[in-house]
């Protein structure tokens, strides 16, 4: 998982008002909880933005005056209209404690059911996982090259070393849907050989017919 560095100033006070002058100074109002005492600290919304905007998922190393710790993000509050961030909760990471996160998906590969017109379809787009920090990948690598019209990709088809998906196991992640004008690729191949076989069978009846 990719690592980043955010700084942190910590707040002596908490609650709205104290919230609301973070915000109006231009940072966001933060929380850091886990194995210790909760630390509340503030961030530069413009280094905040950075990270949520982002489709990766980091591991940050926060700096909070001097003290620093490893955390992901846990929690985070948006504002309905401006889409600006309101409130960030941090989880400390424990190299030696499962924790819980969503890990963005990535198609890979040339599907042969796309490639013949059928429609590709991702149910995911992040996947929620378990496991130790150290064993969480930065995406969830998914080859659709195999998948045909009508095939899928389930949570039981993927296996990542040390972690857990948190999802029914039968649950579809990604699919090739037929589409109009789609042609079903398994029965191009059965023409095919059929065309092969109906022209040999044709050469040899000519062959017959010079002979005689």
């Amino acid at each position: 998982m990719k690592t980043v560095q955010l700084s942190g100033s910590p707040r002596a006070n908490v609650g709205k008002k104290d919230a609301k002058a973070v915000r109006n100074s231009g940072g966001v109002p933060c929380v850091l909880y886990g194995s210790g005492e909760q630390a509340y600290f503030s961030v530069r919304d413009v280094d905040m933005e950075k990270l949520i905007f982002s489709p990766d998922v980091y591991q940050i190393e926060l700096d909070i005056d001097g003290k620093k710790t490893k955390a992901i993000i846990q929690e985070l509050q948006m504002h309905p209209v401006t889409d600006k961030p309101l409130h960030v909760d941090f989880l400390e990471l424990e190299d030696n404690k499962p924790v819980k996160l969503g890990i963005p998906v990535r198609i890979t590969g040339r599907s042969k059911g796309v490639l013949n017109g059928g429609r590709l379809q991702t149910i995911f787009r992040r996947l929620k996982v378990q496991g130790l920090p150290k064993d969480l990948p930065e995406t969830v690598e998914l080859d659709i090259t195999p998948l045909r019209i009508g095939m899928s990709i389930r949570i039981r088809d993927i296996e990542i070393p040390g972690v857990q998906l948190l999802h029914a196991p039968d649950a579809v992640v990604v699919s090739v849907k037929t589409a109009r004008g789609a042609v079903d690729d398994d029965l191009d191949e059965d023409e095919d050989e059929e065309g092969e076989e109906g022209a040999e069978e044709g050469e040899g009846e000519e062959a017959e017919e010079k002979e005689d």
